[in-house]
Parts: structure tokens; C-alpha cells; sequence
């Protein structure tokens, strides 16, 4: 794979899977727009990533309109185009329904939903002018149910049809498809899972033992799919769910 002057714009960089993949394009030659909900995470994540003039800043939430558009803009105007979108922000919130309020339910479908979707609306004249490509952040949750975890699946499972509608309105211009990872060893499965359990040490097991591989992938695996999904390579590839989950989602 070679995105060498090839422009790419990665939502929720800053960290985790986002992070992983803006290293991954790096290392594949491409010019990097770089978000994050501050410009002091999107300016610490740069430096870590060796600074210069390949890595631009793009800062801001997702979770609106105008802060999508405004990310948007920012890289365009850096990079001076744009070839690649990866939609990568992302928030989890476990919550019982009884527990899940108005305000879990709006920051949930807003970041992982609706920042989708008005991110990629507004990269579409960039994306049509170089026949770009969009990969999108799903979840084994988007593709099957979870207990505690019904806001977040609504959210997913928006991403996952979502990709699909969007692959056969923008086809044969723009390639659309998404990853569904399962567990993944980032500081999100840590702070939002690991260390909220009564025993951790047991939450790990569990995540650990869910998968037949026994094991959770680390995010250079999730990026190196992603890098994948938005090269020439997979170009017959489009309105694609991809699991990598480790076969959670192959059967019980």
C-alpha cells in the first residue's frame, strides 16, 4: 500500500485507534489532518508523532454540525484537499436503559452518529474531486447486541447501515465502508470498562477469554484494516462491515 502525497483526514487522532491509524498513513507516505476535541490533545498527539510538515491540526468536537464542519475545513485548507476520511471519534457510555438519560443518549448518537454522518457531508466536494475514499468506525456492537450497551449498539449499528447507504448513494465516485472491531486494547476499553468493574482483574479475563483467539487486538491491528479499506488495493471493496473482533461475532 503506498498513499504517498495522498491527503487523509482522521477524526479522533488524538488517541487509541485513531492515533494508531494516523501512524499507519504516516508510515505509508500521506499528508495527516489531525482531530481531536482540543488543540492541546491534536498538538500533543503531533508531537508524539514526530511533528513536520506532513501532520496538520484540525481540532474540535464531532457532536455538531459545526464542529464537523469546521474539522473539515481546517484540513482542506492545510492539506490542500483531501483523498482519505477516516471517522474514527468515538465515545462509550455503559449504561442499564433505566439508567441511560437524555444526556448519554445525545452525546452518544451525537459523536458516534451524527459526527459521521455531517463529517462525511461535508468532505463530499473534496472527496468527489479526487475519488476518494471513506472508512468509517463501527463496532462488533453495530453488527450484535450488548447488555448495558444499548445506546452505544443503536449508535453502531447506525454506522454500520449508514456505511452501506452511503456506499450505494456515493457509488461509483466514492468507496464507503467500515471496520467493527471488538475489544482492543486502547485507554477507552480501560477507563470505560477495565477500571469500572467491582474487579478488574476479572473484566480483563472476560474480555480476554470473549474472543476465541483469546486475546484483544492492539490498535496497529484495527489501523493496518483501516489502511487497507482506503487503499487502491481494496478498490472493488465498498459497503463493507468489517469484523475484527477476533471471531466474537462468527457464533457462540
Amino acid at each position: 500500500m503506498d498513499f504517498a502525497g495522498k491527503q487523509i483526514l482522521i477524526t479522533g487522532a488524538s488517541r487509541g485507534i485513531g492515533y494508531a491509524t494516523a501512524k499507519e498513513f504516516l508510515a505509508l507516505g500521506a499528508r495527516v489532518a489531525i482531530n481531536g476535541r482540543t488543540e492541546q490533545s491534536v498538538a500533543a498527539a503531533i508531537s508524539e508523532l514526530g511533528g513536520g510538515e506532513r501532520l496538520v491540526a484540525a481540532p474540535g468536537s464531532v457532536g455538531t454540525v459545526d464542529g464537523c464542519e469546521s474539522i473539515v475545513k481546517a484540513a482542506v485548507d492545510a492539506l490542500g484537499g483531501l483523498d482519505v476520511l477516516i471517522n474514527s471519534a468515538g465515545v462509550s457510555i455503559d449504561s442499564t436503559i433505566e439508567n441511560t438519560d437524555e444526556a448519554i443518549w445525545d452525546e452518544t448518537l451525537d459523536v458516534n452518529l451524527k459526527g459521521t454522518f455531517f463529517c462525511v457531508r461535508s468532505a463530499l466536494p473534496e472527496l468527489r474531486k479526487s475519488g476518494g475514499s471513506i472508512v468509517n468506525m463501527a463496532s462488533v456492537s453495530g453488527l450484535q447486541g450488548s447488555a448495558e450497551g444499548s445506546a452505544y449498539c443503536a449508535s453502531k449499528g447506525g454506522v454500520v447501515n449508514l456505511t452501506r447507504a452511503l456506499a450505494m448513494e456515493l457509488a461509483p465516485d466514492i468507496r464507503v465502508n467500515c471496520v467493527c472491531p471488538g475489544w482492543v486494547d486502547t485507554d477507552m476499553l480501560r477507563r470505560d470498562y477495565v477500571d469500572l468493574a467491582d474487579d478488574p482483574a476479572a473484566a480483563e479475563r472476560e474480555a480476554i477469554e470473549e474472543s476465541p483467539l483469546k486475546r484483544v487486538a492492539t490498535p496497529e491491528e484495527i489501523a493496518k484494516a483501516i489502511a487497507y479499506l482506503a487503499s487502491h488495493d481494496a478498490r472493488f471493496m465498498t459497503g463493507v462491515a468489517l469484523p475484527l473482533d477476533g471471531g466474537i461475532s462468527a457464533g457462540f
